[in-house]
């Protein structure tokens, strides 16, 4: 067990706040106390490349009272049981660079710069005017101006880097790599199982479900001082000034009034078990397992792979590791335990190639929705395993979030536009949950199920035409800035902003703004003044 790590864990599940009072004059007793009661917040992402079918991935409605029904005949079906807790944000835009059309709308596209502006809001650098130009100058050697959310996030918590795993262990090119830590320094993260789960062994002892005794002597209900209560009175024995004496007595006056039990969920060896989080598990995942490693069953279970890494995840924000857990699924992948033969970039064409024009493959669009709802599975599973295990009066999922954000809306058109994001959990009440919410206007919507099905469907044209941006969503609905959303998720975790607004360690004001640019007008050439004209999250998200 490491001594570290374990202090690491246990302050933060104390509210490190409490512990370290006699030093923050500024502190309160009431947002001490608030510190030492509630439970800690976790932010589980998961991104996918290459859109959805929007028409089965949307319910009918866009605005107004979430419920199972509305999920039941969508590509999101496997979730319809945890409706209660799900939000829906609508009418979002990501931001990203231009195309060569340089029309607003369904003109940006993602594929012709990066994935990396996605999480960034930033224009990327080498920046052209001529985005399909495909040289080492430009297309094949972009990166963002800036850091990415997760190490934004991550940082302003006290957190060296986000715990990021490359589901599938694929290697991430400038155009797909989506977590950067600076400006042009893409972040790698874990490419498996193994390497993610070994940086989590030090918070539990193997073989007994009562891993840290400090942090769950609290999780029981034991009050901070008596846990703290040998190396108070270490400290009373030193030589120290009168002042330093009145701070120590004070502190265990105040460990005394407010040091309640914290509310947070077990980190043990049983919890790992139950949630598919074993050493057996995690080593039985190897790149070279087979061509899908996404699909391969693991040790005669159900789960496959990719479930693997989900159960990590969980395991990670149940012990609270990180408040920043990222999961990356790979781009051009080849589906094959789905009985597809062609990877999913050419899928998402219709055409079968990476190419703009031609004739749909047959049943193309089937194969789509059984990749949609494959990624719609390893999501549910995600918030089935948060919602299994208690927490206070509720669950993990109560306490958290987890967010599910896909690369552009239609894989097709490779619109920006109506987004598809998923959200379950409230962050602590933080978010309404049971709802979708058009953001832009409040109101439903009927250009926000998209027009993924109007080619390549029975009675439909079989020639396709990307260019057209036919299948995308139209372009004067779905484009309210996703900077404001990352706004939202930033506020509900606890990050604090600088005077700037713009989040910052040690900040003590609200966020207000997020990345470099919130209208894709600015993102031509990126050499614009920095501008965030909308600053704020989305007070209609919010409970």
């Amino acid at each position: 067990m490491t001594k570290q790590l374990n202090r690491r864990i246990f302050l933060r599940g104390l509210g490190g706040a409490c512990v370290a009072a006699p030093f923050l004059g500024s502190l309160k007793g009431n947002e001490v106390k608030a510190a030492a009661t509630t439970a800690p917040k976790r932010l589980i992402v998961m991104f996918t490349h290459y859109g959805v079918i929007t028409n089965k991935f949307f319910p009918t409605k866009s605005h107004g009272p979430l419920t199972a029904a509305d999920l039941e005949n969508t590509s999101l079906k496997s979730l319809a049981p945890f409706a209660a807790k799900i939000l829906m944000p609508r009418g979002i835009r990501s931001m990203n660079e231009w195309t060569a059309s340089m029309n607003r709308g369904q003109g940006n596209d993602p594929h012709t710069q990066v994935a990396g502006s996605f999480f960034t809001c930033q224009p990327v650098t080498p920046n052209s005017n001529d985005p399909f130009s495909f040289n080492n100058a430009t297309k094949f050697n972009a990166k963002p101006t800036g850091p990415s959310l997760d190490h934004v996030m991550a940082k302003a918590l006290g957190e060296d880097t986000p715990f990021f795993m490359r589901v599938g262990n694929g290697n991430d090119s400038p155009q797909s790599a989506i977590s950067y830590s600076a400006a042009e320094t893409a972040y790698p993260g874990y490419g498996t199982p193994a390497q993610a789960f070994s940086s989590l062994t030090g918070l539990f002892m193997n073989g007994t479900t009562n891993p840290n005794p400090d942090t769950y002597k609290v999780a029981r209900g034991k009050s901070v001082i008596d846990v703290v209560r040998d190396d108070l009175t270490t400290l009373e024995r030193f030589d120290m000034s009168a002042s330093d004496r009145q701070k120590l007595a004070a502190w265990k006056e105040l460990l005394s009034s407010t040091g309640g039990g914290v509310v947070t969920a077990q980190c043990s060896q049983d919890i790992a078990t139950m949630l598919g989080a074993t050493q057996q598990n995690v080593d039985a995942v190897r790149p070279a397992m087979g061509t899908d490693l996404l699909t391969t069953k693991i040790n005669g279970t159900t789960m496959d792979a990719a479930d693997i890494y989900s159960n990590v995840a969980v395991l990670a924000a149940i012990c609270n590791a990180n408040p920043v857990i990222w999961l990356k699924y790979p781009p051009s992948y080849v589906f094959r335990g789905l009985g597809l033969q062609t990877e999913a970039h050419s899928l998402s064409h219709r055409i079968g190639n990476a190419g703009m024009q031609g004739t749909c493959v047959d049943g193309v669009l089937d194969m789509l929705l059984k990749i949609d709802e494959y990624y719609a599975q390893k999501f549910t599973r995600i918030v089935q395993l948060l919602d299994s295990v208690a927490e206070g009066d509720g669950k993990v999922l109560d306490n958290s979030a987890a967010v599910w954000f896909n690369e552009m809306s239609d894989g097709n058109a490779h619109n920006l536009n109506n987004a598809p994001i998923i959200q379950a959990g409230s962050l602590g009440g933080y978010f309404k949950v049971g709802q979708q919410i058009n953001v832009e206007n409040g109101m439903d919507n009927p250009d926000l199920r998209g027009r993924s099905e109007s080619v390549c469907a029975p009675g439909t044209p079989t020639n396709v035409n990307g260019a057209s941006q036919g299948t995308g969503t139209v372009a004067t609905a779905g484009n309210a800035p996703i900077n404001k959303y990352f706004v939202n998720l930033m506020n509900a975790m606890g990050v604090k902003a600088g005077a700037d607004g713009f989040a910052a360690a040690g900040g003590t004001a609200e966020v207000t703004k997020f990345g470099k640019y919130d209208k894709t007008e600015d993102f031509i050439g990126g050499n614009k003044p920095a501008a965030i004209t909308s600053p704020g999250g989305f007070d209609a998200l919010k409970a």
